[in-house]
């Protein structure tokens, strides 16, 4: 039997927009979860916007680079329900490295730091999302699953549902879900994720599939003893969505252009978020490790640390 694949994200706008007024009534009803009016309304602005950006070409390259894969690739999976879920394996698997890396390579950083910049969490916070990280984003995790043999159809319907998959978990109304954390992904892994506490650093890149953090030594559970703290690092202080999609490769220009060698250029551009030739800026790792020296242990001791992972750049 084939599958057919819906538009499931234009089906499920409605939805989330009930979701929203929902959990706002929650939050005032129950305290738990704040939402600020021009917070919100800068998360939508950009949520809309990451809708139009790809139709100015990127949509188009994509589509293009996508179906040329496939009809060169001498692998053809069929088109069944089991093969998607397959798919959707392990396009969780391709979204977590892709996430990952996008904490880790300040280039990457820039388009996904727009994901992190709301000091808020809460369901428009997961509409916050880029104008400028598809297409490369795209072309170099994606393409892969497509020269496997995955219809470029069926690889877009698994990216989709992922993308469905994370808008709930940006809640604090939600607590610990038991043995449901286990595997999956949840608002309380995902709250240390989007946490700029330095014990909760590097951590959590899920998608759907928790196991690949607790795999690759990049889980952290949450902290009853700590509440996490939201944004970046260096705060941005404007609503304006201008700024807010474009901030970190303003950074980056300016950064290269005093760059005074091509080790220092590579370094800014592609170096982890923080990084500076004389060591002034931080790190996230250099965060991680002025908190141990001062607390005496790791942030989570059983668990080996990650690389360095985002944090803007001055």
């Amino acid at each position: 039997m084939e599958f057919n694949y819906p538009d499931i994200i234009g089906y499920a706008v409605p939805a989330f927009l009930i979701l929203v007024i929902i959990e706002i009534i929650g939050a005032r009803l129950t305290g738990r979860g704040r939402y600020e009016a021009r917070d919100s309304a800068a998360s939508l602005l950009m949520g809309f916007g990451s809708q139009i950006a790809p139709l100015f070409g990127g949509l188009f390259v994509i589509g293009v680079v996508f179906v040329a894969a496939y009809e060169l690739t001498p692998f053809k999976i069929p088109n069944t329900w089991w093969t998607v879920l397959l798919c959707l394996v392990l396009d969780d698997l391709r979204y977590y490295w892709w996430h990952r890396i996008s904490h880790e390579r300040r280039w990457f950083w820039a388009s996904h730091v727009i994901h992190h910049s709301s000091q808020h969490y809460n369901l428009t916070t997961a509409l916050r999302q880029t104008w400028t990280g598809n297409i490369l984003g795209s072309l170099l995790f994606k393409t892969p699953l497509v020269l496997m043999g995955f219809h470029p159809a069926m690889v877009a319907f698994a990216s989709a549902i992922s993308l469905l998959y994370q808008f709930w978990i940006h809640t604090e109304l939600i607590g610990r879900m038991g043995p449901f954390e286990w595997v999956f992904n949840t608002p309380s892994h995902h709250r240390v994720h989007h946490a700029t506490n330095p014990k909760y650093l590097d951590a959590n890149y899920a998608g759907i599939l928790i196991i690949w953090d607790r795999m690759f030594g990049t889980f952290i559970p949450e902290d009853d003893a700590e509440k996490p703290r939201y944004g970046i690092i260096k705060n941005l202080g404007t609503f304006n969505p201008l700024v807010i999609s474009f901030h970190e490769w303003i950074g980056i220009a300016k950064d290269v252009r005093n760059a005074k060698s091509l080790k220092e250029v590579a370094g800014y551009t592609f170096g982890p978020p923080g990084w500076s030739p004389d060591g002034s800026r931080l790190t996230s790792k250099m965060i991680k490790e002025r908190w141990t020296r001062i607390h005496g242990e790791p942030p989570v001791a059983s668990q080996p640390r990650a690389e360095p992972a985002a944090q803007p750049a001055e």
